[in-house]
């Protein structure tokens, strides 16, 4: 059993690297929305830092990103911090942190939570919400980046 959970912890945070290296693009260069949007179950809710939390799907998540980038946000990059897993049969939870850095100068931290689940043997995000670093709200040492 052991080695299945250390399977599955493996595969999630693949699966967490891929979607912080798909939603990165550059004025030569597109993001992967397809490679984005693969890993989440098609009912999958999307909740941003906004309050009050508001659901969006995958779709109008990914509209908005292709948006931003032919206009203001003509580069974005993120760097993937670590991650805590948390694996209990075909259920996992994710807490990911991760640096922004927006049109080559504006740099920020956050942290990513994700309701997985397992079917047909692969892992699906089913939820995803975030909140962002600030001075009130500094980023947990695990996620240092070190």
């Amino acid at each position: 059993m052991a080695s299945q959970i250390t399977d599955d912890k493996r595969a999630i945070e693949a699966l967490i690297r891929r979607q912080f290296e798909s939603l990165q693009w550059a004025p030569d260069r597109a993001g992967d929305w397809d490679g984005f949007t693969a890993d989440f179950h098609p009912e999958a809710t999307l909740y941003a830092k906004a309050r009050p939390a508001v659901p969006q799907s995958v779709d109008v998540f990914v509209d908005r990103m292709k948006g931003l980038a032919d206009s203001s946000l003509s580069r974005f990059d993120e760097r993937f911090l670590g991650t805590r897993i948390e694996v209990f049969g075909n259920v996992a939870i994710a807490f990911s942190g991760c640096e922004f850095t927006e049109n080559g100068q504006d740099v920020s931290r956050g942290v990513e939570a994700m309701l997985l689940v397992k079917q047909d043997s692969e892992w699906k995000i089913v939820s995803q919400a975030w909140d962002m670093e600030s001075p009130g709200n500094p980023l947990p040492a695990t996620f240092s980046g070190a």
